[in-house]
């Protein structure tokens, strides 16, 4: 009996010290795409020293590969926490029931200020008015070119609307001659005709769910784009018929270029140092003044089956905040959604992202449809047709019309029956 006791009495110590043991920590997981899903795990430890309680768990896919997992694991109800979502997507997954709402949380979060947003890429992430994301970097489009040939065309700044654009197309045409061109649209490309279309009065998409293409708008949008194409100041030609486009931009073969932030390390990279004077970037644009480029990039999504809300909440906190927004910016070249940080010495003495933060004030999204990146997708396939000469403006928007109404037929026949019952538009379902 003596034995047990004192069997007993040494034990405790090991007894006691199991049962008060710190709990186990909270596991969050989190998706991410491409070099920003690398580059977020270099973050990660930082805010996991800020809160202990916490493991952030990354899993990195591929943007090729993300748009269908999310879906799949939709079905499966094998959601992450959290994710890196591409603000063109989040209007499916918010017409899914799959994202939470955050307009709550972020009025509880004085550091994340809606005033701070560039109000563009903000807009991108409102669905019928509820907020379904927090933006986390931008990834709009603008003109890239080369102010040396433009200057020895006769022109010392770059285009301001699309008359004075098409007038230095002409230009530099005239300059450069035959086999070389003044700007390069890739037909495999919609962004480039996507963001001229952002830049009509009239949506691409009505509210009642119908293509509107055939409005003047997006049909003067076309013709500018087709125009070029039609009078040689562009090629007819898609990027995969071009070896390097940065050699090619280098040694003249076109001068104007629609693309994104990405290219300015590219740029820097690839050209010779002795030419690094040679390029520039420029806001767009517009028709009759200063245009708006595509509110594209990608935004931090809550889903709404997660158990790990408040957690994952932390971790969107922590990643916009502007001094963690300048180191991801220095490590991934994506532009900050925030105006405060564009204030930043980082930014602000970077010639290059000059026009880009000149840009960010003049963002539109594109149409809140779930259905746009097929609709995008017809857009691409119809005025490739219309730029080897296979359809008239005319006949292009009647195409791209009935294509677009026939993709949102579904959503017309919902929308009509969601009405009759007088459910809101934000639980009608894709």
């Amino acid at each position: 009996m003596k034995l047990l006791a004192a069997l007993a009495l040494a034990l405790a110590p090991i007894f006691l010290g199991s049962c008060s043991t710190t709990p186990s920590k909270t596991v969050l997981d989190i998706w991410a795409m491409g070099r920003e899903g690398e580059v977020i795990g270099e973050l990660v430890p930082e805010f996991e020293r800020e809160y202990p309680g916490i493991k952030v768990r990354v899993q990195q896919l591929p943007f090729s590969a993300a748009h269908e997992k999310l879906l799949t694991a939709f079905v499966g109800d094998a959601m992450p926490d959290m994710a890196q979502l591409g603000n063109s997507w989040v209007p499916e997954f918010a017409a899914l029931g799959a994202l939470e709402a955050l307009d709550a949380r972020v009025a509880t979060t004085p550091s994340i200020p809606r005033g701070d947003y560039y109000p563009g890429i903000w807009d991108s992430n409102l669905v019928d008015g509820k907020l379904y994301g927090v933006p986390w970097y931008v990834d709009t489009r603008l003109l890239f070119y080369r102010r040396d040939i433009l200057k020895r065309a006769g022109f010392d700044h770059p285009p301001r609307d699309w008359t004075e654009w098409r007038q230095q197309m002409v230009a530099i045409k005239k300059l450069v001659g035959p086999g070389k061109y003044a700007t390069y649209f890739p037909l495999n490309e919609y962004e480039p005709l996507e963001i001229l279309g952002l830049q009509a009065p009239e949506p691409m998409v009505t509210d009642d769910a119908r293509g509107n293409f055939a409005s003047p708008g997006f049909r003067k949008s076309l013709a500018f784009y087709l125009g070029t194409m039609r009078d040689g100041l562009a090629p007819v030609a898609a990027s995969t018929e071009v070896a390097n486009v940065w050699d090619e931009f280098d040694r003249g073969w076109f001068s104007f270029y629609i693309t994104g932030p990405w290219q300015i390390g590219e740029f820097k990279r690839r050209l010779p140092p002795a030419h690094q004077g040679e390029w520039m970037t420029a806001p767009m644009p517009g028709p009759d003044g200063p245009g708006v480029s595509n509110a594209g990039g990608s935004s931090l999504v809550l889903f709404k089956s997660s158990a790990k809300k408040d957690a994952a909440w932390k971790l969107v906190e922590f990643l916009s905040r502007p001094a963690i927004q300048i180191r991801f910016h220095a490590l991934t070249g994506d532009l900050p959604p925030r105006i405060s940080v564009w204030k930043s010495p980082e930014l602000a003495s970077d010639q290059y992202a000059k026009a880009f933060g000149a840009q960010m004030t003049r963002l539109r999204a594109t149409p809140k449809v779930p259905e746009w990146e097929r609709i995008a997708t017809d857009l691409k396939l119809v005025s490739e047709k219309a730029a080897h000469g296979e359809l008239t403006t005319d006949q292009a928007v009647a195409e791209l019309d009935k294509r677009a109404d026939e993709t949102l037929a579904k959503r017309r026949w919902i929308l009509a029956r969601k009405k009759q019952v007088g459910l809101p538009r934000t639980e009608v379902p894709s």
